[in-house]
């Protein structure tokens, strides 16, 4: 098993990434099936997507447009179409979970931290978690909301 001393908090299920072609017909359905409130849609300058972050109760959903077909996403959805595409916690110290998860033998996405649409993230690779793209974010200090 993977039971190490702990050095960071991993948390609760900070968001779920949807990979979609459209945004905004996307958002329609998550308003029109889950009541979901609006969302403002972003561009960030450091990924080539656009990108929206619904408050759904408790957690967020980020859905996902590729800008770029050989961007992640865009080759994402080439290969598996819309869809899920990864799952993200919470941590409370993303470097030290990173050394820790290296020090184990994780495949790791990111070797580093990076800027991502809610505070530092890095992923781990779909091949250490059998199956499931996983993104590991160290919130920003503001509101998610």
């Amino acid at each position: 098993m993977l039971n190490q001393a702990h050095t960071c908090i991993v948390g609760s299920l900070n968001h779920i990434g949807i990979a979609v072609t459209d945004l905004e017909q996307a958002l329609l359905l998550y308003q029109t099936l889950f009541d979901s409130p609006s969302a403002e849609i972003i561009e960030p300058d450091f990924m080539p997507i656009r990108a929206a972050v619904i408050k759904q109760g408790d957690t967020h959903i980020e859905l996902l447009e590729p800008l770029d077909s050989k961007s992640e996403i865009g080759k994402f959805i080439s290969k598996r179409g819309e869809g899920l595409h990864h799952v993200a916690f919470d941590v409370s110290n993303l470097d030290a979970k990173i050394k820790q998860l290296k020090s184990l033998g994780i495949s790791m996405i990111d070797e580093k931290a990076r800027m991502g649409i809610t505070g530092q993230i890095a992923f781990i690779h779909p091949s250490s978690t059998r199956g499931t793209l996983i993104e590991l974010v160290e919130t920003l200090h503001v509101d998610k909301e």
